[in-house]
């Protein structure tokens, strides 16, 4: 496999990498253990599509090391920021059941690590099996600073599928030839969209079909005939959801979001930022003579520019008849074929892919999916406009800001952690706990935008009661054009009981829910033009943020949070903060 020589890549050994973390857990008893990790985060020089610049990443590796561990492990990663800018990492799905002070988003659950500073996060995985991933939760950073979770069942626990020969985490992002921080810098000045990327990555490759990419800056994957590989998808693109397909292969799905699903095969999938997905990809049973694109291209409906491009990588085989050097050079005059990705704006691909996804729901991993409900919201998500400031100059639709809101709720960042006010009880000046569980204004969500399409600013959750059950019904709008919209939820998987096109009618459309074995995910599109419904419980007692995973939407302020209360028993109620818990 291959990778830059400017800078340290863990695209190179991936697939070793995990090879020899299995042998490692595997040797270790079935006794919950410690895994600790040591994080300095510093800028690299890195060389891409001929041009060098300096990004921020964890131990000079772009992208960052992966995090290992099994199932009912607790985990430390002792950060160091080395680094010009303020940082905090987001340990992206794990629950953080009564560690809510190592989430990770800056001024939600902690305030950032300043230039200097340190901090540990401390937490338990508790049921969870898959992948995850870690990436930084400020600003723009995340398009580098990011990195693989790998958590294997607990040992001597099958997976409930066949065991694959090799695992290899496959990491999608965007590489930018500018600094990404002058990107969104520039953006929030003038109010209009930041510059798309350059480049779609492959484990932090751009691939051979970009102009002036170095043969060094592709991935390669070499497979065995007959061989089985588990292929750890993770979507850690700022802005884009990805087709992902690799020619002349099928892929069989086993697990989103380290949650098991019922296997399913298909050609191409689709996976949104934040998303992961577990893949096995089996290989032809004899030397195929040639070679195979594994491709990645954006799904998008916006009405705005977007890197509009294809990143590839390259399946290999090994000869079993040649010699490995005599092998590697004839690999190279192979010929190569290159799958066929569905259009850019095919809705009805991404909604027949998504109908496919469904929870095991064995008596080994069970659907807990809530049936009845304590708490309905219906949320509107979705861009509108923020008026130019008297005589300034906006670059916005027709001289205005972009913005985008919740329920018409453009959330405004504090400058206190939310968590941190919370469990002082300090909350006057920092947030409100008025957000609306409804649209203030109903109006025709995917039909003709209104004529006024500025929003509101504020800092608001919602309180819930420890324990309650909750629906929630998230409602794509057509304000500036129908678009898909990632949402993640910070400290909660949630059930995805329904979705559809056009606006959620409450009398009719909740007979069609899925309360029996409905995926369970922590990031879910919301459709174009449509909606979807989730459930989950709320029994995580903090502060967690929901928002949009395109980062240019969160910029804009599709964002908020929910705060939920301590319970009766002491297994319920958030512990304090730690000693180290970096201050504003």
């Amino acid at each position: 496999m291959a990778s830059s020589s400017a800078v340290p890549s863990s695209a190179s050994a991936a697939a070793v990498a995990v090879a020899a973390a299995l042998l490692l857990l595997a040797a270790v008893g079935a006794q919950a253990e410690t895994r600790k990790y040591q994080f300095d985060v510093r800028m690299a020089s890195v060389t891409r599509l001929c041009g060098t610049k300096s990004i921020v990443t964890v131990n000079g590796q772009y992208p960052g090391p992966t995090l290992f561990a099994r199932e009912g492990d607790h985990v430390e990663v002792a950060v160091v920021n080395r680094s010009p800018y303020n940082v905090s990492l987001h340990w992206h799905g794990v629950r953080q059941l009564l560690s809510g002070w190592a989430d990770g988003p800056s001024y939600i659950t902690q305030c950032p690590i300043q230039p200097g500073g340190s901090y540990v996060y401390r937490y338990q995985i508790v049921g969870q099996r898959g992948t995850l991933w870690w990436h930084a939760h400020i600003s723009w950073l995340r398009a580098t600073l990011y990195g693989p979770i790998v958590i294997l069942p607990p040992a001597g626990v099958p997976y409930p599928f066949p065991r694959p020969d090799e695992e290899v985490p496959l990491m999608l992002g965007e590489w930018w030839r500018n600094d990404t921080e002058a990107v969104i810098a520039q953006a929030l000045r003038t109010g209009g969209g930041p510059d798309v990327s350059d480049a779609y990555t492959i484990n932090g490759l751009p691939g051979p079909l970009y102009n002036c990419s170095a043969p060094q800056e592709t991935f390669r994957l070499r497979v065995r005939p007959g061989g089985t590989y588990m292929l750890r998808l993770i979507n850690a693109a700022l802005n884009d959801e990805l087709f992902f397909s690799v020619a002349n292969h099928t892929l069989t799905v086993v697990d989103v979001d380290a949650l098991y699903v019922k296997p399913f095969t298909v050609d191409t999938l689709v996976i949104a930022p934040g998303q992961t997905s577990n893949v096995l990809l089996a290989a032809k049973p004899a030397y195929p003579g040639a070679r195979y694109y594994m491709e990645a291209r954006p799904y998008t409906n916006t009405q705005g520019t977007f890197d509009n491009t294809t990143v590839a990588g390259i399946l290999e085989y090994e000869d079993p008849s040649s010699s490995s050097s005599s092998s590697a050079a004839a690999t190279s005059n192979l010929p190569i074929f290159a799958p066929t990705l569905p259009q850019i704006n095919d809705t009805n691909f991404v909604a027949n892919y998504t109908a496919k996804l469904r929870s095991l729901a064995s008596a080994a991993y069970p659907a807990a999916v809530p049936q009845s409900i304590d708490r309905r919201f219906f949320f509107t998500v979705g861009l509108g406009t923020h008026p130019c400031a008297v005589n300034g100059t906006c670059q916005g639709p027709n001289g205005s800001r972009f913005a985008a809101s919740i329920n018409n709720v453009s959330f405004v960042l504090p400058t206190t952690a939310l968590l941190q006010a919370h469990f002082a009880g300090r909350s006057n000046g920092v947030y409100a706990t008025d957000f609306p569980a409804v649209p203030l204004m109903p109006f025709n969500y995917t039909g003709p935008p209104p004529n006024n399409t500025n929003v509101m600013n504020g800092t608001k959750v919602v309180v819930l009661p420890f324990g309650t059950t909750v629906e929630l019904v998230l409602q794509d709008t057509s304000i500036l054009g129908a678009e898909s919209h990632p949402l993640h939820l910070h400290g909660f998987n949630f059930y995805v009981v329904g979705q559809g096109f056009g606006n959620f009618d409450p009398a009719s459309d909740p007979a069609r829910f899925n309360l029996v074995d409905p995926v369970e995910r922590n990031t879910v599109g919301v459709p174009a033009g449509g909606w979807v419904a989730i459930r989950f419980r709320a029994d995580n007692p903090g502060v967690w943020f929901m928002h949009c995973h395109l980062e240019v939407h969160m910029s804009w302020g599709l964002k908020m949070a929910w705060l939920v209360q301590d319970g009766s028993l002491p297994n319920q109620k958030l512990p304090p903060p730690p000693s180290d818990l970096p201050q504003c």
